[in-house]
């Protein structure tokens, strides 16, 4: 995400002029009667000044509420794809984002998605991503951000053995594994290229564990010689996995914007699962809508990690497809 612009809105110095002293003149009343005359204006003037005084703090909390930006955007997708892998097996899907931005550059996001219940196991059908932090810098120069952020799949968790016992050749040890995850995030930018740095601080990225990534490629592989060789290693877990993003945006004109993306997961203790993936895209505003179309392809190092059944069917969520995409901001 693009560091946001903010256009602060300036307290009204001119509020006070507007609070002008009444004029009086040709006044030919006696001292008394001009003392009753300056005693009853001087009352007017003191709660003509706590007034102008009462209007001006109700700007300024005003110009306080509206120094932030809340932005909602709606989206319905031919496939919901995080990091070139489908999360909805392939299938159309629609994702909700609000995002919340003050002028100090404090951001705070929440994220809504529908989620294939074939690959996240016994959930809601739901994805969510929440994430606060903190963006600096010139959006149209180098800017920076920090932050903290959490995915999660309510509901959703697998069992799987997460040990292999070789003298008997059996796999034991059995585990549940929700797919849950905790990062910290860096971003740096320079105009319209940003690019993301993530540490996994979760115990594991998306469940990948002994029982998952060697229990994937046992079931998977027709040879199992790749799942016993990951058994081998003992019980590991994803935690220190590294997530690295780079995009580019490029206004083409004509309500048009370009979109280039280049990404690279490394899941630690599991080479196996490591792959990049890239994509290229076009958005076009009409109407008020966001019309996009995208090619996204990932190279990945095991497929059967990316594999989920489907009514008896295997079916694969990391090949190359074309993502067509209509969406409104509010």
């Amino acid at each position: 995400m693009s560091a946001p612009k903010f256009s602060a809105r300036q307290s009204n110095s001119s509020v006070s002029q507007h609070c002008l002293l009444p004029r009086f003149a040709n006044c030919k009343s006696g001292p008394s009667a001009w003392e009753r005359i300056m005693r009853t204006y001087t009352t007017r003037y003191v709660m003509a000044a706590a007034l102008c005084s009462a209007a001006g703090s109700t700007l300024a909390i005003a110009d306080e509420m509206s120094s932030y930006a809340v932005d909602i955007t709606a989206k319905a997708s031919s496939d919901i794809r995080t990091r070139g892998i489908s999360d909805s097996l392939n299938r159309p899907g629609a994702r909700v984002t609000i995002q919340v931005a003050h002028e100090t550059g404090l951001v705070a996001l929440a994220e809504f998605s529908t989620v294939s219940k074939k690959q996240f196991l016994d959930g809601d059908g739901l994805g969510v991503l929440l994430a606060g932090g903190y963006r600096f810098g010139d959006p149209d120069a180098w800017h920076y951000g920090v932050g903290l952020a959490a995915e999660m799949f309510p509901g959703a968790q697998f069992k799987a053995p997460n040990r292999f016992d070789f003298e008997t050749f059996t796999p034991g040890d059995e585990h549940t594994t929700n797919y849950n995850s905790q990062f910290a995030v860096l971003e740096i930018g320079y105009g319209a290229l940003e690019g993301r740095i993530a540490r996994v601080l979760s115990k594991n990225y998306r469940g990948a564990n002994s029982g998952g990534v060697c229990g994937a490629q046992l079931q998977f592989r027709e040879d199992p010689t790749k799942g016993l060789e990951c058994y081998a290693k003992g019980d590991q877990n994803s935690r220190g996995s590294m997530l690295y993003d780079l995009d580019y945006k490029y206004a083409l004109g004509i309500n048009t914007n370009l979109k280039l993306h280049a990404g690279y997961q490394q899941i630690a203790n599991f080479s196996e699962a490591n792959f990049a993936d890239y994509g290229v895209g076009l958005v076009h505003h009409w109407w008020g809508f966001d019309w996009g179309l995208d090619w996204v392809t990932t190279k990945t190092r095991a497929r059967e990690l990316y594999m989920a059944e489907d009514d008896g069917h295997v079916r694969t969520t990391d090949g190359n497809r074309w993502v067509a995409s209509i969406s409104r901001t509010f």
